[in-house]
């Protein structure tokens, strides 16, 4: 990682664990991308009881739930949630990086993603995998770049949102230093 290249965001961000207060910000957050974008394959957004049992779930396997907060207010949040539920995947993560809308270009992205690769390896994970919505944008997958990420395959026309038949981009990253 060229720490030359992640944006540093302003001092007044904080990025810190998510707390239960948090949910109806992370919970609106969502919903925004559910409703107006392909960036996620859900078409449902889920409520605040179903981001508590959220955290619950990631603070019972140790995983980080983070928020970053600019000036008081939760301007974006990240998580790790297992890759998959089979035994052996359980050093294995999927990370969610999600920004307030108005909120990207910030660094706030970054400094989301900084922390919780750090908890991550802290808490024993082995690799984190990035599912991204292959966007005419590419925002996501250049920030996972930047942290060190590597293409590691594509699933074409898995999703339909929106009238779009969208593909999926893997992106992989070894945490053990090896």
């Amino acid at each position: 990682m060229n720490t030359a290249e992640i944006r540093q965001p302003s001092p007044d961000v904080v990025v810190r664990p998510a707390a239960p207060g948090d949910l109806a910000a992370v919970a609106a957050i969502f919903a925004y991308y559910v409703v107006h974008t392909v960036i996620t394959f859900e078409e449902t957004p889920p409520g605040p009881g179903a981001w508590r049992d959220r955290l619950d779930e990631l603070a019972g396997r140790r995983l980080p739930f983070l928020v970053a907060e600019v000036s008081g207010e939760v301007a974006g949040y990240a998580y790790a949630a297992p890759w998959r539920t089979k035994p052996a995947y359980r050093h294995t993560v999927e990370d969610s990086v999600y920004l307030a809308p108005g909120r990207t270009g910030q660094g706030l992205g970054g400094a989301l993603l900084g922390t919780l690769l750090a908890g991550c390896a802290e808490a024993g994970t082995e690799q984190m995998v990035a599912v991204l919505v292959d966007t005419d944008d590419g925002a996501s997958a250049a920030l996972h770049r930047r942290f060190g990420f590597v293409e590691a395959g594509r699933l074409t026309g898995v999703g339909h949102k929106h009238g779009r038949r969208l593909d999926t981009v893997l992106m992989q990253r070894d945490l053990t230093g090896r």
